[in-house]
């Protein structure tokens, strides 16, 4: 069951689309077009059961480097000193 409101700011949650990015084998992961209920006023996402065992199939795809990926041009900051 999804909640009406951000468990972060308490802001409503609506129906959308967002990115899914993490790491995965040493490389960043960046799944689009991601169905989820967003928050209004932070953007945090709330992904159903569904949508979150689908993004955990991807994930496990891209450890074992059986996915398909195309290639996006990314940089890296640290804000260690």
């Amino acid at each position: 069951m999804i909640p009406d409101r951000c468990s972060f700011c308490k802001g409503k949650l609506r129906e959308g689309n967002t990115e899914f990015m993490a790491h995965a084998g040493g490389e960043v992961i960046v799944i689009k077009d991601v169905p989820a209920y967003v928050c209004e006023p932070c953007g945090e996402a709330c992904y159903t059961t569904a949508t979150s065992r689908k993004i955990d199939g991807l994930m496990r795809a891209a450890h074992q480097k059986k996915l398909c990926m195309r290639p996006l041009p990314a940089g890296e900051v640290s804000l260690k000193g």
